[in-house]
């Protein structure tokens, strides 16, 4: 998958895309809050007004229509590269981020999968380094393909420290 033209990531590089996975366990966060805010509307124009719920549901279908196609966008826009000394990591649609790890600069890589993440098969690798603000995760990874790239990860940081 290659970066929009005006992304700044740079474009002539083997970007891998993250899972499909990752839209389906937002798509189903958002249809379930919607749900949710429904079931509250219904219950609220039940007990106290008709319009209240008119409003949620209103709601609802606006959350929908908008979330719906933005986190698609979004999980399109999630992209990493493996470079000879460092990881690059892209993401974002409107406001693009470009995070690149020196494999030296790697403390620990961790692997982590909630009950959801599970559910939908992915996980989500984190790339830990001595800054506190580095902001280096891979989200709606396979667990194979996070496995893999957290063994890699964690051999290449180990041999790129071992000189320091």
């Amino acid at each position: 998958m290659k970066p929009a033209d005006d992304a700044p990531a740079p474009p002539d590089l083997d970007w891998r895309a993250v899972s499909e996975q990752l839209y389906r366990m937002r798509r189903a966060l958002l249809v379930g809050a919607c749900a949710l805010l429904a079931l509250v509307g219904g219950l609220l124009a039940w007990l106290v007004a008709w319009w209240v719920g008119a409003v949620l549901a209103l709601a609802c279908v606006g959350a929908a229509a908008w979330g719906l196609p933005a986190i698609r966008r979004n999980q399109r826009s999630w992209r990493y590269a493996e470079r000879a000394d460092d990881l690059l990591i892209a993401h974002g649609v409107q406001f693009r981020r470009l995070v690149v790890v020196p494999y030296g600069r790697m403390q620990f890589v961790d692997v982590a999968a909630g009950p959801l993440e599970r559910r939908f098969g992915i996980a989500t690798v984190t790339l830990h380094t001595a800054s506190a603000s580095s902001d280096a995760v891979v989200r709606g990874l396979p667990p194979a393909e996070a496995a893999r790239l957290r063994d890699r990860l964690a051999a290449l940081g180990e041999a790129r420290s071992a000189g320091l």
